[in-house]
């Protein structure tokens, strides 16, 4: 079985064939523009895309969005993470938190799956916090400023090790868990 990822972002299709190969299930781009929802919950913007996407037809495809929630700001960026990265960047959240005494924050990616006429929806959390400046090279938007592990940004670590703890990477594991658990992982082998 193939299931459509659909995203502007080839990197995510090849990081979900990589965790569904083992499963038997392969992964096809689609771009397919579709609104988001203004709402502060994830869960409910990917809900609210599927009800769009199926409404035009697509089955067995995947969706997801993440946003960086940050304690001090009141859960802001959020939803809204790509927004705020495009307009005031890891440097204005810098400086949004100056001074601020709770760093805490948390990277989400809530995935949607529809496969097999079933609906399943799975959020991954990484807690962690914010930095006091950018580090690091590696990955993009917020990696250079948050830290899982108090001592390297996501900027710092290998993709590798970064996929292993992240928010979409738990995510990922939620979901092929969800697939095993109700059998659709083994039907969608099956040829």
């Amino acid at each position: 079985m193939k299931l459509k990822v659909i995203t502007s972002n080839p990197g995510k299709v090849a990081e979900y064939a990589r965790s569904f190969s083992e499963l038997g299930i392969e992964m096809e781009h689609l771009r397919l523009p579709y609104d988001e929802i203004q709402t502060s919950d994830l869960s409910e913007v990917v809900s609210k895309g599927m009800d769009e996407i199926v409404s035009k037809g697509v089955r067995d495809f995947i969706v997801d969005d993440s946003g960086l929630f940050i304690d001090s700001l009141g859960g802001f960026p959020g939803v809204w993470s790509a927004y705020a990265q495009k307009t005031i960047g890891n440097r204005g959240i810098l400086k949004l938190m100056d001074g601020a005494g709770n760093r805490g924050a948390e990277f989400r990616c809530c995935i949607g799956c529809d496969i097999a006429g079933e609906r399943i929806i799975v959020t991954g959390i990484c807690k962690g916090s914010i930095t006091d400046s950018e580090r690091g090279s590696e990955g993009f938007g917020f990696d250079p400023i948050f830290t899982h592990d108090g001592e390297r940004t996501f900027a710092e670590i290998p993709i590798e090790e970064k996929n292993r703890i992240s928010h979409r990477g738990n995510a990922i594991r939620l979901l092929t868990e969800e697939l095993k658990k109700k059998g659709l992982a083994e039907r969608s082998a099956d040829p």
